[in-house]
């Protein structure tokens, strides 16, 4: 199936909601490309040889780093239509865009990153709080974002209360639907 004008999609979350696995079901069934913030800074941390929160250290004294991943976002955002992007600040980077935020608790969401990741779920959700808190305080500073203020999303979409095919045909249902993407 393809969409049948252009489309900009944006799906963002906190880590272990869900975003990766939906945008990658949305891109598959309309064809279109993804492009993951999450996934340029796991590169970026494996790189460097360190951890999520160590790389996320980092980044909180070097502040290019959020800039690089995000400008090249930005700059996708304004330039190109037909793609995904997927990653916490995507819906603040893209103007006009269907801006969708899935959500599940930080317990659900450890649960998911130990499966993926494998880990203990104490180490894990230590690490989770430590990863967001630094992320928390480098958007605010750095773009002035609240992370927590979902206003600037068309559709929030809580994560424990569907699964991914079942968020994947209620984000469908908002593409279709969407007059303005």
């Amino acid at each position: 199936m393809s969409v049948a004008s252009e489309v900009l999609l944006t799906i963002s979350g906190l880590p272990g909601s869900g975003t990766t696995t939906v945008s990658r079901l949305l891109s598959e069934k309309y064809g279109l490309e993804m492009i993951s913030a999450g996934e340029v800074f796991r590169s970026l941390a494996k790189e460097y040889g360190m951890t999520l929160a160590e790389f996320g250290e980092l980044a909180e004294s070097d502040d290019s780093i959020d800039l690089k991943i995000d400008a090249r976002q930005k700059e996708i955002a304004n330039t190109r239509d037909n793609v995904i992007l997927e990653g916490r600040l995507a819906g603040h980077m893209a103007e006009k865009a269907l801006k969708i935020w899935i959500k599940a608790s930080v317990d659900v969401r450890v649960e998911r990153i130990v499966g993926r990741e494998g880990s203990s779920f104490d180490d894990k959700l230590a690490e989770t709080i430590e990863r967001e808190a630094s992320e928390a305080i480098r958007y605010k500073s750095i773009y002035d974002i609240n992370i927590d203020d979902l206003s600037a999303y068309d559709l929030v979409i809580d994560s424990q209360k569907w699964n991914q095919f079942q968020i994947t045909n209620i984000v469908s249902i908002a593409i279709d639907n969407y007059s303005d993407i």
